[in-house]
Formats: structure tokens, sequence, C-alpha cells
């Protein structure tokens, strides 16, 4: 894991996620970079120099968040980006090759019923980068016991799993598995992907109405760390990704939530 980007928005906590992939960094020795996006357009005057105005604000902005965190010898670098934040994020993504976003789950103007904000939730729903959601206010620590839920065992691409795996051997994680048999479930979906169950320690089965049902009803039980979840057009979140924004009724978790993209088309 070398590249972390953290999308910085205008929370007046933005320092507080930075930090926390700033901690996480460390124990990876890896980059991380910040990004901000504006929109700059004009009718009159010079586009350009609008633009330069813009993202030299921009810039000044994040050097305020970086200092009010403990940068413990992490290269920070600054990214900023004139357009779509979605855009931003693949730009970089294809200059520099990231392997992981961290993020906030709700920006500061949405509100609080909200576990996704349209920010995160567009960043989650239309990049395949691997995106760690961390609550407001977390503090890194180490993560012992992993939970993995899904309804569907099937990933056609091992890859998928490499963020996982790394964050598991690094932290000498134990994983579990949580298979979520929900209605109209089909044989193929129990059969588990070998590579999944290689990094796992045990496998539950259960039956609820939700994938979120399930991880609700064994979340106690794991007293997980961290909750692994897979986004894919057939299966957990299969509803919420048709959104930007989710509700915290529809899902919640008080714990750092990593999202893989599963496409398996």
């Amino acid at each position: 894991m070398k590249n972390i980007l953290v999308p910085i928005g205008t929370s007046q906590t933005s320092h507080e996620t930075l930090q926390y992939a700033i901690d996480f960094a460390v124990e990876f020795s890896a980059n991380v970079f910040v990004m901000d996006v504006f929109s700059a357009s004009s009718k009159t005057g010079s586009l350009a120099n609008i633009t330069e105005k813009i993202a030299k604000s921009s810039k000044e902005r994040l050097r305020e968040v970086i200092d009010k965190t403990e940068a413990k010898n992490i290269d920070i670098k600054i990214a900023t980006y004139n357009g779509d934040i979605v855009d931003g994020i693949n730009q970089i993504d294809k200059e520099l090759g990231l392997d992981l976003i961290i993020l906030a789950p709700r920006s500061n103007d949405i509100k609080e019923e909200l576990y996704l904000g349209r920010t995160s939730g567009k960043i989650i729903k239309r990049t395949d980068i691997p995106t760690l959601l961390v609550p407001k206010g977390s503090i890194k620590k180490d993560f012992k016991k992993i939970l993995v839920a899904f309804k569907s065992g099937v990933i056609k691409r091992h890859r998928i799993l490499d963020a996982l795996d790394t964050i598991r051997k690094n932290q000498n994680s134990k994983v579990n598995l949580l298979l979520v048999k929900t209605p109209g479930y089909t044989d193929e979906d129990l059969r588990v992907n070998t590579a999944l169950m290689d990094i796992s320690s045990n496998l539950t089965l259960t039956e609820n109405a939700t994938t979120y049902l399930g991880v609700t009803e064994h979340f106690k039980s794991h007293e997980p760390d961290l909750l692994c979840v897979f986004r894919r057009k057939r299966g957990f979140f299969k509803k919420l990704w048709e959104k930007t924004t989710i509700s915290k009724s529809e899902f919640f978790a008080p714990i750092p939530v990593l999202v893989l993209s599963v496409n398996n088309h």
C-alpha cells in the first residue's frame, strides 16, 4: 500500500480524518495525498487567472488543514482539481495509482440522519478504488478483528481482495466471514471464493431479509474493529448504491468500514 488519498471537504473536522490517514499511513510507510476540488468558470475576463487564484486559495486551505495535524514524517502531498471530484480522483489514480481512499462518511453540510453524504456517497458509487470510511473523531487503532459481510461469495477477480489482505497481514488481523442468505439467494451465492476463504478464520451463515440486518444481528458477537463490505450491482447495499446519500436507518456502523468494489462484468 503506497498511495493513500484523503479528499478534504469543508468540514471543520477535516484535520481529524487526515490525522487518522496519517496514523494509518505510518503503519504501511505510505504516501498521503490531500485533495480539494473547485469549480472555476468565467463569462468575462481571463479564466486562466481565475483558476490560478482559486487553485492557490484551495492549496492554502489544504495547508491549514495539514498544519493542524502531526505529520509523523509522512510525506503529505497536495492535489487540487478544477472540476468534478470523481474525475479528479480518477485522474490522480491514473497518474499515481491509488491503493486506498480514506474519508469521513458524511460532510458537515448534510443532515445528521445521513450516514453517507452526497460527496462521500458519490466517491464510493463512482470509483473502484478501495475506500475506508472513518467515523468522525476516530483514533487509529489496530484492526484485530475484521468482519467481512456479504450475500454472495462470488468474486471473479482475486485482486479485489488486495486491500483487505494487505491490512490483514499488516495488522495481524483475524478475519471472520458473515454470509447472509437473503430472499432469492442462489446456490452459486453460497460458494465462497477460495481466496476469501484462505484469508479468513471462520465462516458464519445467517438468514436475514437484508445483509445489513445480518450485520446488525451478529455485530456484537463478533465485536469487529473493522467492517468490510462489497459494492456490487447485486449484493450488499444493492439499493443503497443506486442513490448518492444513505440514511442511518438504512446503514450505520460505529467503526471504520472498508468498501471494496466488486465488478464481475
